[in-house]
Order: C-alpha cells, then sequence, then structure tokens
C-alpha cells in the first residue's frame, strides 16, 4: 500500500497514500520543526526521575550511564535516519516504524512486532503523562489550598480534558508551534529544578547528604537494572521514521541537524538536573525531583510556594506537550482505518469520526491513568519493554541488513554489540522492572490518591 512507502516526489493525494500518511503524517516542515517534534518527545519530565536513578548507581556510574545513554541514542538515531535517507534517495520512502521492519526484515517482524510494541509504547506515555499531569495540577492544587480535598483522579481528568482538546489537531505538522512552545518549557522546569536544589542544598534545612546505596545485594542488583530502565525512557523516543516522516523532500541531511539540536537541549537538561538533584538529596532522592521539595515531616515547602506553582505549570503544559506528540502513531492508525483519502481531510465524512475516536482514546487513557496512579513503575516497564527495543536495538540491525557492512568491519561489530547488549539488558530491565510492581503491589488501590 501506499501507506507503507511513498516516492520522494510523487504526490500525496489519490489512490497511492491512505488517509493516515496523507492527513497524519503530512511531509510539510522543517529541520527546525523535525528538531521540536524530537526535543518535545525525547527532553520530556521523565527527565526529572534522573536523581531517583542516581541513587541506584551513585556518582560514578550514574554519569557514566547518562553518557552512555546520550552516545549510543544520538548513534542509533543517526544510523536510523540514515537507513530512512537511503531508502528515500531510492525512491522509497518509509513513513512508519513498522514499514521499516516489514521491507528490512520481513512482513512479521512489522505487524507482531514493531507495531504492537511502538504503539503499546506510545499509549503507555500518554497514560504516563495523564498521570503525571494529574499530579503536577494537585500540587498546584495544594499550593493554594494545602487543606483541600479535591483527590488525584480529579486532577488526572482535568488534565484529560486538555487533552482531548489538543487531541484534536489535525496533524504532526500542526504541532509544530505547540513543540517549539514545548522545547522553551522544558528548559524553563529544568533550570528551575536544577535552581531549586542547589538552593536547597545550600540552605541552613538542606538534607543530610548520603551518597551510600542502601539495600541488601540482590535490591542493588534489581535497583540497578531499573535505574538503567528508567535512563532508557528518559532517552527514548521510539517514533523516529513518523518524525522524519514530517519533513518536506528533499528529507537528506535534515534529519541530522534536528537531531544536533535537540541533543544539544539532552545536554543541558539531563546533566543538570540529575547532578544537581543527586547532590542535593542523595539516596533520599524521589521518583519524580519535586516532590523532594516539600519537607515530609514538617509539611513546609523548602522553596517559596510561589515557585513550586511556576514550576509544576511549565511542566504540565509540557506534558500535554509530549502526550499528543506521542497520539501521532495512533491517529495515523486511526486515520487509516476511518477516515476515507478520497474525501477532503475536514470533510463530515472524515471529521466526525476523526472526532469520535480520537475523544474516545483520550478518554480510555485517562481513565486508565485515574485508576492506576503509580508513574515510577510504569515509567521503568515502559523502558525495559518498549524504548530500549526500539532506540538501542532495532536502528543498528536496520543498518546492517541495508547497508550489509562487511563482517570484518568495525561498524558490523559495534552494531551488533550494541543490539547483543542492549536486548539482554532490555530483558533484565523488564525482569526488575516486573519484580518492582510486584513488590508495590501491595500498596496498589485504584484511583488512589497517591
Amino acid at each position: 500500500m501506499g501507506g507503507e512507502e511513498r516516492s520522494e516526489d510523487r504526490p500525496k493525494r489519490g489512490e497511492d497514500v491512505d488517509a493516515g500518511s496523507l492527513f497524519v503524517l503530512k511531509s510539510k516542515g522543517t529541520w527546525w520543526h523535525c528538531g521540536f517534534h524530537l526535543t518535545t518527545s525525547i527532553v520530556a519530565p521523565a527527565l526529572l526521575s534522573l536523581p531517583y536513578a542516581f541513587k541506584f548507581l551513585g556518582w560514578v556510574a550514574g554519569i557514566s550511564c547518562l553518557v552512555g545513554g546520550a552516545a549510543v541514542t544520538f548513534y542509533s538515531y543517526t544510523l536510523l535516519s540514515l537507513t530512512l535517507d537511503h531508502h528515500a534517495s531510492l525512491g522509497h520512502r518509509y513513513l512508519r516504524f513498522r514499514d521499516m521492519a516489514h521491507h528490512i526484515l520481513g512482513p512479521k517482524w512489522g505487524r507482531y512486532y514493531v507495531g504492537p510494541i511502538q504503539m503499546a509504547v506510545c499509549y503507555g506515555v500518554v497514560i504516563a503523562n495523564a498521570l503525571l499531569g494529574g499530579q503536577c495540577l494537585k500540587a498546584m492544587y495544594l499550593v493554594m489550598q494545602p487543606n483541600g480535598e479535591m483527590k488525584l483522579f480529579e486532577f488526572v481528568i482535568i488534565f484529560g480534558c486538555l487533552l482531548l482538546v489538543l487531541a484534536q489537531f489535525p496533524s504532526f505538522h500542526s504541532l509544530r508551534y505547540i513543540n517549539s512552545f514545548s522545547l522553551l518549557l522544558c528548559l524553563l522546569y529544568s533550570a528551575s529544578a536544577a535552581a531549586a536544589s542547589i538552593y536547597i542544598g545550600k540552605g541552613s534545612n538542606a538534607p543530610k547528604k548520603d551518597y551510600t546505596i542502601v539495600g541488601d545485594q540482590e535490591t542493588r542488583v534489581f535497583g540497578i537494572f531499573n535505574a538503567m530502565a528508567i535512563i532508557a525512557t528518559t532517552y527514548g523516543n521510539g517514533i523516529i521514521p513518523e518524525i522524519q516522516a514530517t519533513i518536506s523532500a528533499p528529507v537528506k541531511g535534515k534529519m541530522m541537524k534536528g537531531l544536533c539540536m535537540c541533543y544539544l537541549v539532552v545536554i543541558v537538561t539531563y546533566f543538570t538536573v540529575a547532578i544537581t538533584g543527586y547532590w542535593a538529596f542523595g539516596n533520599k532522592a524521589n521518583g519524580f525531583i519535586f516532590t523532594n521539595f516539600l519537607n515530609a515531616e514538617t509539611g513546609h515547602y523548602l522553596v517559596p510556594t510561589w515557585f513550586i506553582f511556576l514550576v509544576n505549570l511549565f511542566t504540565v503544559l509540557q506534558l500535554s506537550a509530549v502526550a499528543v506528540v506521542y497520539l501521532q502513531p495512533i491517529n495515523d492508525i486511526l486515520e487509516s482505518v476511518i477516515s476515507d483519502p478520497t474525501k477532503k481531510e475536514f470533510s463530515i465524512r472524515n471529521a466526525i469520526p476523526r472526532l469520535v475516536v480520537r475523544s474516545l482514546f483520550v478518554v480510555a487513557a485517562t481513565i486508565v491513568a485515574a485508576m492506576l496512579p503509580f508513574f515510577g513503575d510504569v515509567n521503568s516497564l515502559l523502558g525495559a519493554f518498549g524504548f530500549i527495543p526500539l532506540d538501542f536495538v532495532l536502528p543498528v540491525v536496520f543498518f546492517n541488513f541495508t547497508f550489509k557492512p562487511s563482517k570484518k568491519s568495525f561498524i558490523f561489530w559495534i552494531n551488533t554489540v550494541i543490539a547483543v547488549v542492549f536486548s539482554c539488558l532490555g530483558v533484565s530491565a523488564m525482569v526488575a522492572a516486573v519484580r518492582q510492581i510486584i513488590i508495590d503491589a501491595n500498596t496498589y488501590k485504584l484511583f488512589a490518591d497517591v
């Protein structure tokens, strides 16, 4: 089908394309827009869990994993982009991750492995963001009403209403201005988190700094894998082909510029938040660094209340942008099923089914987030199950299958080592994440107010 591949200069309208590629994955963007999409999908509030990951790793291993994650993902994303560029130069522009797997590895890989994993990851991110958005809204509420009685699930529903509106943006390209604002927001809340950590760490009431890795041998080992899964999640993307699909032809070289722009933001935000947060709170760092800004013993904030309100507002707004970005691959599939590519995009025939189905998916994600408010455990499992294979393993496999480098060459063996090491890491991290969920299961309660 035309939705699986598209010639670089082939017209998009007509029988050659399905409604998903025609209406959602419009190829109209510049490399700047690509950079905005990449930054929103990668530099998200999950990075505020990095000090928590460090408490299981310590300084040396923590910084090493952070540097290694940046280097490997930048390398793998570059290989994925080069592979897409190569096929586009041959007249076959693949717009989706599952299409790449279908044509490079075989039809079953796209249909039964890459496609389902990517959809699970994208929908999981939407659910996790709805949950975290609700938590941030509740934090803002408690600043204004310290004795307020509203529950977490009510704030998750409020965030879901915001997402319900944003989900109606018709295409990936139409999000370019939202995602440019998202880039600014991630810089703001990351700088705020780092500044608050330094302020608290240097204050007279600073918590005692203890960088000892706590727990018995088993707890420490599983903690390491859990931390690696968290770091993988922060670098995770899972939708590189769909983002590159938004770039106007010719695509060659544009994705690389967008990646450089994105990783400049990654370096500035990830390292400042991780280092300052771990320095200030050590092994007391929580799964979401903002919760460390409240003294659990006294119930008083360690920073001004207006600051708590503002930093949570920045985070809520960016979470909505991140969630709607990860809805795009889902919208692409929905559009391919329910819309008619021979009709106009905003015709009654296409607009009403689009509104109904997109709304139903957002409502379902909001309900799940309200029912299961355990962001930290979800974060780890997402990294192990989805982001590690999609972002660390498959790009190097696609490159080797496409370009067929000599088995004696350095690039063949470095790619093979990356694929094997991160496959093993993914399995281990998944076991660690499931174990943590089982341990925490006795604290789980539907619609819990956490």
